[in-house]
């Protein structure tokens, strides 16, 4: 087990000295299983790593999914669902704040990435309620609390490298975020209807929209949400895989753009480019975490910490929530994909031990990141917030994105507490 500590230790004493975290987990991997297997069984180990995770069947899920988001994004649906949003409640008190997050929710299901969604929003949602003269602190808040939508709503990048490290099903996974999904959207907007109430001035209501124009709105989006419900539907309903899905997606996603006539061939390069250094970048955070998770598993920390757990005499419930905790304090200084597949060697084994649906704990985890994507003092959609946004300055931000800390809690705790709003789902598919 003290091998598997200074193991973890050297990873962030490398992060604090600016090494990336994927370098810094590859690095430690490879040196400290070197030395406790040899350096010849260990390169041919590595090298097995890198041919496995680049020819995996399974693994083209994910730059499938992240071209289908590519695709619709640059077609420009991110104006169109936030303007389909805006019609529908903006002329109440705080009602683009409420349309923010309903935008945020649609990004998110064809997207599968927080900081992705929370910087395309930011460009989309700011500005106007900017200009309705929206205080910051909600505006930019709720932007950073939205953008976490985007990996609990499927598809779901985390979700598909969770189900993948860890062999759970992805289809019962992505069934498993819908209602979770959609009630951490709903409890966002009633933390956006609680800080009206204490602060009226600070989301003033926009002109109520004519029915022409709203009917207008809604249909300029009935594309995207078929291809999600034809794309998500089949994966529920058995009809494909979660790979085959993802082709479909992309391929409809594809024909879409198309049709509308966004698609020219400068733009078609930008999105290739685009969805390969995204690949890229994961695929390498994954061998990186694989090659770490390979060092921790041949010490004797995972087992060892199993025995010590489950002879601690404490409710199985109170070890989770002791996970959530250390994931919520992690959730604020790495990049959520990093911090998922860094500890999973360690939690999932004495998840497993202790009896728990592997699909349930792989919600809470994202529910966790959620709120660890948002907290003070760095949390790192505060950071895209900050980037894309500096005139507003970090104090807003902070305010903002504490206060919707709270509703994503809230949900963390009700699906810890019933599981069943995550396995309700699952239960059905075929």
């Amino acid at each position: 087990m003290t091998d598997a500590l200074i193991g973890f230790a050297a990873v962030f004493v490398l992060a604090l000295l600016r090494v990336p975290l994927a370098f810094a987990m590859g690095l430690v991997g490879l040196v400290g299983l070197g030395l406790l297997r040899g350096w010849p069984p260990t390169f041919a180990s590595a090298a097995q790593v890198v041919y496995d995770t680049g020819f995996a069947y399974t693994l083209s899920v994910v730059p499938l999914f992240i071209l289908m988001g590519n695709f619709v994004a640059r077609a420009g649906l991110a104006h169109e669902l936030f303007r389909a949003a805006t019609v529908c409640v903006g002329h109440r008190k705080g009602g683009l704040a409420h349309a923010t997050v309903m935008a945020c929710a649609g990004f998110g299901a064809i997207c599968g990435s927080s900081i992705a969604t929370a910087a395309t929003m930011s460009k989309v949602a700011y500005p106007p309620m900017k200009q309705l003269g929206y205080a910051d602190y909600l505006s930019t808040g709720v932007i950073a609390a939205g953008g976490t939508l985007g990996i609990m709503i499927p598809p779901s990048t985390i979700m598909v490298i969770y189900g993948i490290v860890t062999e759970t099903n992805i289809g019962k996974l992505f069934a498993a975020g819908v209602v979770p999904g959609l009630m951490c959207a709903a409890l966002l907007m009633l933390g956006v209807a609680w800080i009206i109430h204490r602060d009226p001035a600070a989301g003033p209501a926009s002109t109520p929209s004519t029915w022409p124009e709203r009917r207008r709105a809604l249909r300029d989006i009935w594309g995207v949400l078929l291809l999600v419900a034809v794309v998500l539907g089949g994966i529920y309903g058995g009809v494909f895989t979660a790979t085959e899905g993802a082709g479909i997606g992309a391929l409809g996603a594809f024909g879409f753009a198309l049709a509308r006539r966004t698609l020219t061939p400068r733009l078609l390069l930008d999105v290739l480019v685009e969805s390969a250094r995204t690949t890229a970048m994961l695929f390498t955070i994954l061998i990186a975490a694989t090659m770490f998770s390979n060092f921790v598993n041949f010490t004797s920390m995972p087992g060892d910490l199993k025995d010590g757990i489950t002879h601690l005499g404490l409710p199985p419930l109170a070890l989770i929530g002791a996970m959530m905790v250390v994931y919520v304090v992690l959730g604020t200084i790495m990049e959520e994909l990093t911090m998922v597949l860094l500890t999973l060697p360690v939690f999932f084994p004495v998840v497993t031990a202790l009896g728990f649906d592997p699909v349930w704990f792989g919600v809470l985890i994202v529910l966790v990141v959620q709120v660890g994507l948002i907290s003070p003092p760095v949390g790192m959609n505060m950071f895209v917030m900050n980037a894309l946004l500096p005139e507003v300055g970090m104090g807003p931000i902070f305010l903002g994105s504490a206060l919707f800390c709270v509703p994503l809690a809230i949900g963390l705790l009700l699906v810890l507490l019933f599981p069943q709003l995550a396995l309700w789902l699952p239960g059905f598919m075929k």
